[in-house]
C-alpha cells in the first residue's frame, strides 16, 4: 500500500466548500485509494512531544477541536472513528524492534484535527480503525524519516500510513485568500516538490539546509516531519507524485504527496 502526505492546512476546510483541497479529500477513494484500508496510522503535526507516543483507544475516538476563535459550527464537528489498539501495539513493536525505546502509549487522546479534519472527507462514514502517532519536534528530520522506516512493513498488512502537516506553515505571514502566494512560500513549495519527485530525499531530510527560505516556511518543524515520516514508511528509492497543490490564506501551501514504494 502506497503512503501519504496530506497538506490539511486550516480547520476551516472543515466547513468551507470554496476550498479546492476539500474537494480533492472527498475524491480519495475515487482516485487514490479504492479499496479500504484495515486501519489507519495518522502522524500529525498537533501531537508533537518529546517521546514517541500512540493513542490506544478502545471503543470510539473522542474529536479534539484543538483550535480557537473559530466559527460555532467546527466544534461541533464529531469524527468518532473506532480506535486501533492492536495497530498501536504494533508499532510500538516494531519502533521497538527498530531501537526506538519506549513508546509512550495513551489510552485517553483521540483524533486532533490533524487527523480529523482530512479524515471526514476521505472516511466520511468514520467506520475504519484510527491510531494516531506524535512528532517530536526537538528532533531532526533523518530521526522521522528513520521512524517510518522502521513502520514501512505495516504497508503490507493492510493499515493506511498518513503524514499530516503542511508543506508551508508560518501562521505569522498569512494573508487574505485573494493575494498572491509570497515568493518565499513559491520558492519553498516548488523546492520541497522537486525534491521528492527527483528523489532527492536526503535534501529533503535536511530541509532547513537545503530548502529556500526554510526557516520562514518552516518556524517550527512539526507540520513538516509528518512527510518525513510517510516518506521513510514508502522505502527506499520510494517514488513521489505530487496529487494536490492549492494555496489558502495567501501562503499556505496545500500540497499533497503519494509515496509508492520501488
Amino acid at each position: 500500500m502506497d503512503t501519504f502526505f496530506i497538506s490539511h492546512g486550516s480547520p476551516t476546510l472543515s466547513i468551507d466548500e470554496r476550498m479546492p483541497a476539500r474537494q480533492f479529500l472527498m475524491s480519495w477513494r475515487s482516485k487514490f485509494l479504492s479499496t479500504d484500508p484495515k486501519a489507519i496510522l495518522m502522524v500529525s503535526a498537533h501531537w508533537d512531544k518529546p517521546e514517541l507516543a500512540v493513542n490506544s483507544i478502545n471503543g470510539p475516538n473522542n474529536t479534539i477541536h484543538d483550535f480557537y476563535g473559530f466559527p460555532k459550527p467546527m466544534y461541533e464537528i464529531k469524527y468518532s472513528a473506532p480506535g486501533a489498539p492492536e495497530l498501536a501495539n504494533r508499532v510500538k513493536e516494531l519502533l521497538k524492534k527498530a531501537g526506538f525505546g519506549k513508546v509512550e502509549e495513551d489510552k485517553k487522546r483521540g483524533l486532533d484535527h490533524g487527523a480529523w479534519v482530512p479524515l471526514m472527507f476521505m472516511y466520511p462514514e468514520a467506520n475504519i480503525p484510527v491510531c494516531q502517532l506524535s512528532v517530536q519536534s526537538d528532533k531532526d528530520g533523518t530521526y522521522h524519516y528513520n521512524v517510518g522506516k522502521a513502520l514501512s512493513s505495516l504497508r503490507e498488512e493492510g493499515v493506511l500510513i498518513v503524514g499530516s502537516g503542511s508543506a508551508t506553515h508560518n501562521l505569522r505571514l498569512l494573508g487574505p485568500d485573494h493575494v498572491p502566494p509570497p515568493s518565499w512560500a513559491v520558492n519553498f513549495d516548488k523546492w520541497l516538490t522537486e525534491s521528492l519527485l527527483n528523489g532527492r530525499h536526503e535534501d529533503v531530510k535536511h530541509y532547513e539546509e537545503k530548502g529556500p527560505a526554510a526557516k520562514t516556511a518552516h518556524p517550527e518543524p512539526e507540520h513538516y516531519y509528518p512527510l518525513l515520516v510517510a516518506l521513510g514508511a514508502a522505502g527506499e528509492d520510494a517514488k513521489a507524485e505530487l496529487i494536490h497543490h492549492s494555496w489558502s490564506n495567501s501562503s499556505l501551501s496545500y500540497s499533497s504527496y503519494k509515496f509508492q514504494a520501488a
